[in-house]
């Protein structure tokens, strides 16, 4: 089992480097992969980054604040993004925003007493108000529970803006998502890589 996983591991000297060669290559081919996608992101984007970032902007000068939600590494992203503005690097003024997933008390309780399609919908319901920001990241775009909390949002009055990967999912689909930022890949990790590229660089427009 650990040869078919692990070959290196009962390798000979020889294979040994050839492996390493071959570990080489795939590395900087996806490197070179990852630098060519965000390249065509900024490209296509860079308008509609701007207009986005415009929005936001307006939103925070009048007192909104960012909610951030996503599931599994997209959870991570959303919790970098609301630290982003809250704790931003260097001098720039920090703003408010707040990670959905942050509470694992509040996440469990609704998952457990209601149903996981909730979680955001339902904090989104509690804090939410007019002039706020929802920002939702998913690399499917197809999170049940981003769907519901999208439309809460927009019932709400709150500024939507979506991150999706491959040809966007439901959140495409969706007429309550106002800026949506699709990564054409079907790779999990280079559509992440591209994302997080996204909201810096969303974040830069936003704070200059």
């Amino acid at each position: 089992m650990t040869e078919s996983l692990y070959p290196f591991l009962h390798a000979a000297s020889s294979d040994v480097d050839g492996l390493v060669a071959q570990v080489h290559a795939s590395t900087v081919a996806k490197v070179h992969d990852a630098i060519r996608l965000r390249e065509e992101m900024f490209d296509r984007e860079r308008d509609r980054l701007d207009e986005c970032a415009r929005a936001m902007a307006e939103r925070f000068a009048a007192g909104g604040r960012l909610l951030a939600f996503g599931n599994g590494g997209s959870s991570t992203d959303a919790q970098d993004l609301a630290s982003l503005f809250l704790n931003p690097p260097g001098t720039a003024r920090p703003l408010p925003a707040f990670g959905l997933t942050n509470d694992i008390a509040v996440i469990t309780a609704l998952s457990n007493d209601v149903g996981f399609d909730v979680v955001f919908s339902r904090q989104v319901a509690a804090f939410g108000r007019a002039g706020d920001i929802a920002v939702g990241l998913s690399t499917s775009g197809n999170s049940v529970n981003l769907l519901p909390a999208f439309d809460e949002a927009h019932r709400r009055g709150l500024l939507t803006v979506g991150f999706a990967g491959g040809y966007g999912g439901q959140m495409a689909e969706s007429r309550v998502v106002d800026h949506l930022f699709v990564v054409p890949s079907s790779s999990v990790h280079r559509i992440q890589e591209a994302q997080t590229t996204l909201y810096h660089l969303l974040w830069e427009l936003v704070t200059s």
